[in-house]
């Protein structure tokens, strides 16, 4: 298994023969660091492969030149099929070139950044200074700076003051303009302004025709309700000439008689 492993880089056994493996490999692998023909002949003893020395005399050591320790790694696989036995890879390490690509990048991208960052000169002098006075002298500095810092502040207040008066005084001159119009403006007696009607819009122009429409209908049906109304009471004139024309007659006929009587 140690002359395969060497020969292949990559072996999938259980993981108890890999944990043993690792033992019996690793220290053969430390010992091809030394190329001289004592430990040739000490590694041929365990493995008994010509080839297998070969490959790690030539190659495996070359890579493996800079790894204090720590030649394979091991992979779980999980449990085979039949006997649930622990199946895993193991592997030498420096030949596995997608984790050796990860952890090249991940190198690249760590950085270190101090926290306070970098210090100015003027600060690094101060320190010094401050060092190298007693510590009496370093309270009266720091006073001094503190006052300093008030009266820049109390100058940045007054100046944002300042600003702040010359900005509002240009805006009072339209204020003042405005008011004397409008007072003017009362003052002058304003004739009654005609109430211009707005443009109508489509939808309330057809909400009026539909309502003269109505109103039409409703002053139609009226006239033909009083129609109806007129025409009995001209029927009951109708019926009530005959009537009268036969008193007429009679009245007629008194009037002849009594005028032939006289």
């Amino acid at each position: 298994m140690a002359s395969s492993l060497i020969l292949h880089k990559r072996i999938v056994t259980t993981l108890a023969k890999a944990k043993a493996l690792r033992v019996y490999v690793e220290p053969l692998i430390t010992k091809s660091k030394n190329d001289t023909t004592h430990s040739r002949r000490t590694v041929f003893s365990y493995l008994q492969n010509k080839y297998a020395v070969a490959e790690l005399f030539r190659e495996v050591a070359a890579k493996v030149a800079d790894r204090p320790g720590g030649y394979t790694r091991i992979l779980k696989t999980g449990n085979r099929l039949g006997d649930a036995a622990e199946m895993c890879i193991i592997e030498l390490v420096d030949y596995n070139e997608l984790l050796l690509q990860q952890a090249e990048t991940k190198k690249k991208t760590t950085r270190r950044r101090r926290r306070g960052g970098k210090k100015s000169q003027e600060e690094i002098q101060t320190d010094e200074q401050t060092t190298a006075m007693p510590p009496e002298d370093v309270k009266d500095t720091t006073e001094e700076k503190e006052a300093e810092k008030e009266e820049d502040t109390k100058q940045e207040d007054v100046t944002d003051s300042e600003t702040a008066e010359v900005e509002e005084k240009p805006s009072d001159k339209p204020v003042n303009e405005e008011k004397s119009k409008i007072e003017e403006k009362k003052e002058e007696p304003q004739p009654k302004a005609e109430k211009e009607e707005a443009p109508k819009s489509e939808n309330e122009a057809k909400d009026e025709q539909v309502k003269d429409e109505e109103v039409k209908d409703e002053a139609k049906e009226e006239v033909k309700e009083e129609v109806k109304e007129e025409e009995p009471k001209a029927e009951k004139k109708e019926e009530q000439t005959p009537e009268n024309e036969a008193k007429n007659e009679e009245t007629k006929d008194n009037k002849d008689n009594s005028e032939k009587k006289e």
